[in-house]
């Protein structure tokens, strides 16, 4: 299963918005605290509306954990990133991939991308700085879905 992962989100509605992404699309989510907001179920609920029903959510507590976790069951990371250099739709992406997206307002620190087995970008308009985030989850995912065999009707 293909997964998305949250590091340190900043804005509740953004992250709604990916979890019902993650939903319609039967991705699973990773949350990598501390957020920018409270995560509780009661405030994702609140963002994520009925979607949240459909979609595996876990949170990590911290970068440590994370990657302690991801290690373990041996998951590549493919950051998205404007740092990045190959575009995505260039990338191979595999079932088992986990695509992270960074905070809002600072993207990922340095040890994140250094973490990172790929690092992809979306080619923008001369600029332009980026995508919101909720958006770039949205084209990346979609192209990973596409190329690893795409959502079951349902």
């Amino acid at each position: 299963m293909l997964r998305l992962a949250l590091y340190q989100p900043d804005i509740p509605q953004n992250t709604g918005t990916m979890l019902r992404l993650a939903a319609c699309l039967g991705v699973a989510v990773e949350i990598i605290e501390p957020a920018g907001f409270d995560v509780s179920d009661r405030h994702l609920r609140r963002s994520g509306l009925d979607y949240l029903d459909h979609v595996a959510i876990t949170r990590h507590r911290s970068w440590a954990a994370f990657e302690a976790w991801r290690a373990e069951a041996g998951i590549r990371l493919v950051l998205a990133t404007t740092a990045g250099a190959l575009p995505y739709t260039l990338f191979a992406f595999a079932p088992g991939d986990c695509l992270m997206v960074g905070r809002e307002s600072a993207g990922v620190p340095e040890a994140v991308h250094a973490a990172a087995d790929a690092r992809v970008v979306i080619p923008l308009k001369a600029g332009m700085r980026s995508l919101n985030v909720a958006v770039a989850a949205g084209m990346i995912l979609g192209e990973a879905v596409r190329q690893t065999g795409g959502v079951a009707p349902g």
